[in-house]
Parts: structure tokens; sequence; C-alpha cells
């Protein structure tokens, strides 16, 4: 049985116009070459796509690609200048930080506002309330008014109205990059408990690993026009080839797209995991734990030459230690179909804190075939009596009166 459409985006085309005259003054004094002082700026260009009920669509790109403004025009926030959105069911957006909100009213009033605009009724949103305060974790803040609240409290407002009105269809722009840690762990595993209902969830975001994990599909977006739509891994790979970057809408766009995906046809990162001693998966570890990384691939062609590498960050992006299967010595025959790679790191004498993993897969000379930043975390719980990245076997004395 095929899925149903949610959403239709049928030949849709943004344009807003530009002007070069800053000041009434010099609109006045321009008035009759007003056509010289104004420019067409196409924010998005013929996008056709669908989406089907129960998926998770990434939509990723460079700044100014046109994410935001494709996902405004799924919502219904601007009208496309040209072509037609179709969208049906239940739907919940978050778009922008604060968006939907009026500043000189109370977080309280800003739910019944909020989720009225989302189709609910009063009746509706208070058989919900309790359920969206308790989520939001706002507490005594409710009754402030929201001109006063920060960003993160917008935000875990926003979400919290934004997933009790039982959406179909839940657009989300970045905001996930505000809220504090703890915050973004519940909002993640409420995208994953709505995919499991089977809703459907479009999402922009710049971290890439979200994308990876998380969606299903995965729309690549360059100066507004779709540069590729497809598997999320494939996305990435595509978007980090430089493409999406330089692309020109001109008649060599399907050759640059050819060369993008030549890397994606030699091989990808398929899955990354932690696993501790025992050889299952493991997510938490005390300091001085055996650690392993495993890292699938895939090679649908034969790679004589090739290597691995593997990067693990602190939380503030910070190198803790890395290496290449290369610099570690290892000896690789051909590489073709599906393999499994590890790096292993006995009695890893890490500090406490939560580590993420990045891995590339390189060709020959080095030429990178495919990375996936970020692709997944683990959590040392202990110090044994020390801080830092690095746990030391630090010792203490002291001799007074000497």
């Amino acid at each position: 049985m095929n899925s149903v459409p949610i959403v239709k985006v049928n030949d849709v085309s943004k344009r807003y116009v530009i002007r070069k005259d800053n000041s009434v003054k010099e609109r006045l004094l321009n008035f009759n070459r007003a056509a010289k002082f104004k420019e067409d700026f196409f924010a998005l260009r013929h996008v056709d796509l669908q989406i089907d009920a129960g998926t998770t669509i990434g939509l990723i790109g460079p700044n100014g690609s046109g994410k935001s403004t494709l996902l405004k025009a799924i919502g219904g926030i601007i009208q496309p200048t040209t072509g037609s959105v179709q969208r049906r069911g239940q739907m919940a957006a978050l778009l922008e930080l604060g968006a939907g909100f009026h500043p000189d009213l109370t977080g309280r009033e800003n739910v019944y506002l909020n989720a009225s605009v989302m189709g609910l009724s009063r009746v509706q949103t208070a058989s919900h309330f309790e359920e969206i305060l308790e989520f939001s974790g706002i507490g005594e803040f409710i009754d402030t008014q929201v001109k006063f609240y920060s960003s993160g409290m917008y935000v875990r407002l926003a979400f919290a109205v934004a997933v009790h009105v039982d959406p179909d269809l839940l657009l989300i722009d970045e905001v996930l990059a505000v809220g504090d840690e703890a915050f973004q762990k519940k909002c993640l595993d409420k995208i994953r408990t709505f995919q499991e209902e089977g809703r459907t969830i479009v999402l922009v975001s710049h971290t890439l690993s979200q994308i990876t994990s998380m969606c299903s599909r995965a729309i690549v977006l360059a100066r507004g026009s779709v540069v590729f739509d497809g598997d999320p891994f494939d996305a990435v790979s595509v978007l980090r080839s430089g493409f999406a970057t330089s692309v020109e809408l001109d008649s060599r766009k399907d050759d640059r797209l050819k060369a993008a995906l030549a890397n994606v046809e030699l091989g990808r990162i398929t899955e990354v995991r932690v696993v501790g001693a025992s050889g299952a998966k493991q997510a938490s570890f005390n300091s001085g734990d055996d650690i392993s990384i495993e890292v699938e691939l895939d090679a649908p062609k034969s790679l004589s030459t090739w290597s691995v590498g593997l990067h693990i960050d602190n939380p503030l992006g910070q190198l803790v230690t890395g290496a290449t299967s290369t610099s570690l010595d290892a000896h690789l025959g051909e590489l073709k179909g599906r393999a499994v790679a590890r790096f292993s790191l006995p009695r890893a004498s890490f500090g406490s804190g939560e580590y993420g993993v990045t891995v590339a897969l390189m060709g020959s000379h080095g030429q990178e075939i495919a990375r996936v930043a970020n692709a997944t975390s683990f959590t040392v719980n202990d110090h044994g009596g020390t801080w830092g990245p690095v746990r030391t076997n630090m010792t203490f004395e002291a001799k007074v009166g000497v």
C-alpha cells in the first residue's frame, strides 16, 4: 500500500523585490527610474516535491539556500509567487523564535492564543494545559509576560504547545539549537515518539548528525533550487562536497551534481555505534572502561586503497583524541560491498562528560569519500578525583613545617 501524500509542493517559486534606494528622498528622486533601482531575488525557484505521511524529511543547505522559505511556504506563512502548496491534516509549526507569541501577554495567555492559531478550541487547550506546562518546565513564569522570557524559555513553551496540539504534520526550523541540553534531549525524544506514531515531520537543521540519525529522506537546497533529494547520508555527502555552496543555475549544473555524487557512489558510512567490552551498544561508561567505535561501510564499487578516520570531541567541539587506520599502521585489503571497521580504546582514560564521535571514509591519497560529523556520542560518568578531558593518575602530598 502506497503512503498518502500529506504535502504537495507544485512548481513553487518565491520572488522578493530588493530596492537599492535606501531612503524616502532617494525613492522620490528615482521615482521615474524605479526599475533601475530594484532587482528581483528568488528565494525559491521551481520547487517540486511530495511528502508522504509518516515520513521525516530533513532540509539542508548553506545559509540563504531557501530552507526556511520553503518551510514557511509549506506552513502557509508566506504565499508563493508562482506555483501552489497543498497540505492536509492538523499542522504545528516552530518556524521562528517567538513566532505566534504576543510579547505583552503572559505565557498562559500565549498558550491559549498559540493553540487557537493551530486550530484548538479553548476547551481542548485547557484539557492539555497541565501537560504543556509540565513539558515546558516554565513553572511559575507561566504567568509572566513573555517579553521577559529568555530565548530558551520561548522555545520551551512554543515546543510544548506545538507537540500537544496533536499535529499530523510538524514543521521545525532550527529552534532546537536554542534550548539547553536537557530540554533538547526531551524534544528529540518527543520527536522520536511522533515518528513511532506515524506523524510527519519536516526539519531544518545545520546539525547534520540530526539529519542522518532522524530523517528517512533529506533534501539539499542551493540558491532556491532542489539539487538533491534522497538518502540522508548521500545528501550530507553532496552538501559536504561543496557542490551546494558553489552551484550556479546554468546548463552546467547537472555536470556539477554528477561530480558531487561521484564520491557518494564510491562509498558511504551507513552506521556508527559505540560498544562496550561485551560487544553490545553502550552509551555510558566509567573512566578506564574499554570503549570501541564501530563504523559500518558500504562501497558499491571496489576501493583498492582506503582508510577510515576517527576523532572524538568534547562538548565544546575541541579534539580530545583522533586517529586514522593509516596512522595506526593498519594494512587494509580491497573494500567492496559492506564492511565493519572498529577503533578500540582499551582502558580509555577519559574524564567525566559527554563526547561526540566523528568518522570519515577516505580513498586513495586521502581523498575524503564520506564523513559523518557527531555521528554518535557517549558519556563518561566519573572523573576519579580529577577534572578535564583526560583522567590522570594524579596524587597529592604536603609537607608542613619543613
